[in-house]
């Protein structure tokens, strides 16, 4: 596990009652609690409730978590067993290669792999938020789905068709040299 000393802090600071780093906390592991619960099949209003219950047993315990930096871990394990006991609760099967709780071996990779993913997804998030305008216009056109084409960009930015590459170079290259995407080594 690292030290991430942004988790750290936000830890930190919600236990002191910061609404502003219990929302980024939120909104950082959201979608970790999100893919554990489509691993075990959890879905719609059911992940919501285990969502619900994982936040609201993180506001009971947040103070004896000992070390900050292990949230990430802590809210894995902790969605796990909400998801299991939702499913025990009804009667359901438990996935073929849903991992048990505390289950050592391969399955390690695959929650290190879930937080990997949500903490890139959230710096991928973060870097993007600190492009200009006109980058992030142009980035979300090329991506969206079905993606524009460099007409319709040039028409929309007001720029020449043959100067939209360029500029799509110019913007990845400055998201690739985000400090954000640095702390992670995706640069």
């Amino acid at each position: 596990m690292r030290d991430d000393p942004v988790v750290v802090d936000l830890v930190l600071r919600a236990r002191e009652g910061d609404a502003a780093a219990w929302d980024a906390i939120v909104e950082r592991y959201a979608p970790l609690l999100w893919g554990v619960c489509a691993r075990y099949g959890v879905t719609g209003s059911d992940a919501d409730d285990v969502a619900g219950g994982v936040w609201l047993r993180l506001v009971e315990r947040l103070d004896t978590l000992h070390e900050p930096a292990a949230l990430p871990g802590w809210l894995v394990r902790t969605t796990q067993r909400q998801c299991l006991q939702l499913l025990r609760a009804r009667k359901r099967q438990v996935p073929v290669d849903a991992p048990e709780p505390g289950a050592r071996g391969k399955e390690d990779d695959g929650v290190d792999g879930e937080i990997l993913v949500a903490e890139r997804r959230h710096a991928l998030r973060t870097a993007f938020a600190e492009l200009p305008v006109r980058c992030r216009e142009l980035l979300s056109m090329l991506f969206a789905e079905p993606p524009a084409s460099y007409a319709e960009i040039s028409a929309a930015l007001g720029v020449p068709v043959g100067a939209v590459g360029p500029n799509r170079g110019r913007c990845l290259d400055r998201l690739r040299r985000s400090r954000a995407l640095a702390a992670l080594e995706l640069a």
